[in-house]
């Protein structure tokens, strides 16, 4: 816990911010956008840099600014009209409580890393569900699809309904986890970071995938090669259930 005691201190510092209706779509759409800016630059830098080229993973697809642009306007439109009005409405019925006690490190990670499973098996069943009925795929989520070859910016280029969906799985979890609201924003920025990996198009030497071991998680390589044949890869961080269902693919 006093590891973690400075950092909670340093946070409820910021308490009004923190209790702010604001504060949610301002904290999510930051860090979206900033783990996004890496992998812009990578995009513009190993069109010209060989060394750099050799970590994507579609060499022959590269993103133009025409592409990313209205990936940031459809971001900025979700977070501004409807992420909002329904951060809004959480906070006017359930007003934040933040604790003096910081969580113990091992409670952040094991809830953490609970939320996580939790979050990747609904998206799982969520996201079979919506390549199997037609209409659900046709309605909802072939705007997702429309980039074959990912970059970071198509993580949440999405219909309204997947947008609110996804946000609610991520939302849900720690509450019903029962976590330390420290925790709840260690496991939105996790969650946040692992979804541009995913969509990034790079498979470089420090991804989440390599780290794992085992083949456990899948990473950049297993989602964009859900995005590039479509019928398999439907997990969007392990591999246990894609493996289960027999809907796994080698990347």
């Amino acid at each position: 816990r006093l590891c973690l005691q400075s950092l909670w201190d340093f946070v409820t510092a910021k308490e009004p911010l923190i209790k702010s209706p604001f504060f949610p779509v301002l904290f999510s759409f930051s860090a979206y956008m900033a783990f996004c800016l890496p992998y812009i630059a990578l995009d513009f830098l190993s069109t010209r840099l060989p060394n750099l080229r050799k970590y994507k993973i579609q060499p022959q697809n590269y993103p133009t600014l025409g592409m990313m642009v209205p990936c940031i306007i459809q971001s900025a439109y979700h977070h501004v009209v409807l992420i909002f009005p329904v951060t809004f409405l959480h906070w006017y019925w359930r007003p934040m409580n933040l604790p003096v006690i910081a969580p113990e490190l091992p409670d952040v990670l094991l809830e953490v890393g609970a939320c996580l499973l939790l979050f990747d098996f609904e998206y799982f069943l969520w996201h079979l569900l919506h390549h199997k009925v037609p209409w659900l795929y046709k309605t909802f989520h072939k705007v997702h699809h429309k980039h074959v070859s990912t970059f970071a910016l198509t993580t949440q280029y999405s219909s309204v309904w997947e947008l609110l969906s996804l946000g609610f799985f991520a939302a849900i979890n720690p509450v019903l986890l029962e976590c330390h609201p420290l925790t709840e924003m260690i496991f939105f920025l996790v969650n946040i970071w692992l979804s541009v990996e995913d969509h990034s198009g790079y498979d470089l030497p420090w991804s989440t995938h390599r780290l794992v071991p085992f083949g456990l998680y899948g990473g950049a390589p297993h989602h964009d090669l859900h995005h590039l044949k479509f019928k398999s890869n439907y997990a969007p961080y392990f591999t246990h259930w894609d493996k289960l269902f027999g809907t796994f693919t080698e990347s």
